[in-house]
């Protein structure tokens, strides 16, 4: 069905994989408007509840397919146009799923990559990742929501740091400064994320995918615009059968059995 990812599913969970691994899964037009029509898929059913990205090969990804963008418009291309038409809007589809992404990082995440994976709600890296926000090498700034990212994950002054030296970052360093949220060794990556992925697929969906809204419209809204949102979710997620499933575990002192309805 795809040219350049892999997508199935199993036990609640879709797992998408960047599967350019000769070009180091640079993105291409093909595989921006696969991994978006992916995600649309996973969105829209209602037996996903988890999603988990991932590269194949030798890494993550390594951004922009940049002799592509240059070839196609011959030499002189207008970025902004190329980024409104794809890493704007694929993580715009990210960061509005209202359910969640877990990146699977190992290898080079460089440039957009880095992007794609901040715009996953949980990242797991292998001692092998290595992150660089690398546009500045190439006397650009960055992009495909790095700039949105990376302060609020990092912090300002580790962001400015990252993105005007464009210097590599380390697994462990990644874990230091919350880039990432957990570093296994490299042939426990696929064990360690398909356990966080079947957890959050055992928990109740709603619930997750109003807690991402919540939090991410949070930086942008003053107290009175974050307290109506958290009055709108709790509203609906007051009605789901998961929410009375667990008070009705919580009365009858087990473990709650969520079924994401």
């Amino acid at each position: 069905m795809y040219e350049t990812i892999l997508f199935e599913k199993a036990g609640g969970v879709a797992n998408v994989a960047l599967n350019r691994p000769k070009k180091l899964n640079a993105f291409d037009g093909t595989m921006h408007e696969e991994l978006y029509a992916a995600l649309d898929e996973a969105a829209n059913d209602d037996e996903i509840r988890c999603v988990v990205l991932r590269g194949e090969g030798r890494g993550f990804s390594a951004g922009a397919d940049l002799a592509q963008i240059i070839e196609g418009a011959d030499g002189d291309p207008d970025l902004g146009e190329y980024l409104r038409g794809t890493y704007s809007r694929l993580v715009k589809r990210m960061v509005s799923m209202e359910k969640p992404i877990v990146a699977s990082l190992h290898g080079p995440v460089y440039g957009a990559g880095v992007g794609i994976s901040l715009a996953c709600d949980l990242r797991v890296a292998a001692e092998s990742a290595k992150f660089s926000v690398a546009f500045i090498k190439i006397g650009l700034m960055p992009d495909a929501g790095v700039s949105f990212f990376l302060p609020r994950v990092v912090g300002l002054g580790r962001a400015v740091e990252m993105s005007m030296l464009g210097d590599p970052v380390e697994a462990e360093e990644a874990l230091r400064t919350g880039l990432v949220n957990k570093v296994v060794p490299d042939d426990a990556l696929a064990e360690e994320t398909a356990a966080l992925a079947s957890r959050l697929a055992s928990m109740p969906t709603a619930a997750l995918g109003k807690t991402k809204l919540a939090l991410y419209a949070s930086f942008e809204g003053d107290l009175d615009t974050v307290l109506e949102r958290e009055a709108e979710g709790q509203t609906f997620c007051g009605y789901t059968a998961d929410h009375k499933e667990g008070v009705k575990a919580f009365f009858e002192k087990r473990e709650a059995r969520f079924t994401g309805r």
